[in-house]
């Protein structure tokens, strides 16, 4: 991976460009399963790009479960068989419909999740959760590790439920929704933003402490259905969401 990218016209198109690169690796077998992906530094150096448009093409590559981070590790490429059998075109996502179906599937996902984790959880899935949320931090440390740190609370809640295919399955959906989160940064006061989206995890997490899977599903879906209205999608709050 010696080749550094030509200049191209826009910034936007850089970590399509660079994931798509690294997917070659990976499909031709350049890149085995098992390999651990050269570091931030030393990809942004071969490419000629910033380490922004490296972590956005690793997230992209993340999101079609052709590797997987270890945290403090690095990210390494998964065999064909560990791959995500679902895509989900992030081009597509672009369109506000398309994201609206995108963040309808998690309130129905997650929401029924936070139940159960309020049902299931012990004192270990409490202390990785309260982990995650610790580390999401304040406006000035809303940077990619908080972001980590938001998606880690939400397949930590996941995990709890004791459901592998729940926990799989939003660990796949929270990698798509990682470029609306930088969206809404660019959208809305970086201040309120934090204060918001913290005090909306802060909420689920207590619920799930008290053990309640009422409060834990309506706590969810209420940061969902907030976390779209930050993006400008709108879905109501109640599970009767009407006609099409």
């Amino acid at each position: 991976m010696k080749q550094r990218l030509a200049a191209i016209g826009t910034v936007e198109t850089l970590p399509h460009r660079v994931a798509a690169f690294l997917s070659r690796g990976i499909e031709s077998g350049e890149l085995n399963p098992g390999a651990r992906l050269p570091t931030e530094q030393e990809l942004s150096e071969k490419f000629g790009v910033s380490r922004n448009v490296v972590r956005e093409a690793i997230a992209q590559l993340r999101a079609d479960g052709m590797i997987e981070a270890r945290q403090g590790v690095g990210a390494f490429v998964l065999a064909p068989e560990q791959r995500a059998a679902i895509r989900i075109d992030r081009e597509a996502l672009k369109d506000t419909h398309n994201m609206e179906r995108l963040f309808e599937l998690r309130c129905i996902l997650e929401a029924e999740s936070a139940a159960l984790a309020a049902a299931r959880r012990n004192q270990g899935h409490l202390d990785s959760i309260k982990a995650a949320l610790d580390r999401m931090g304040g406006e000035e440390r809303w940077e990619e590790g908080s972001i980590d740190a938001d998606l880690l609370f939400h397949r930590e809640i996941a995990r709890a439920t004791g459901n592998s295919y729940i926990h799989t399955f939003i660990s796949f959906v929270c990698e798509q929704i990682r470029h609306s989160i930088h969206y809404a940064r660019m959208t809305n006061p970086l201040h309120d933003l934090v204060e918001i989206n913290v005090g909306e995890h802060v909420r689920i997490y207590e619920a799930l402490v008290a053990g309640d899977p009422a409060a834990a599903e309506a706590a969810m879906r209420t940061h969902i259905v907030g976390a779209a209205n930050r993006v400008g999608v709108k879905l109501p709050l109640s599970k009767d969401t009407g006609a099409k």
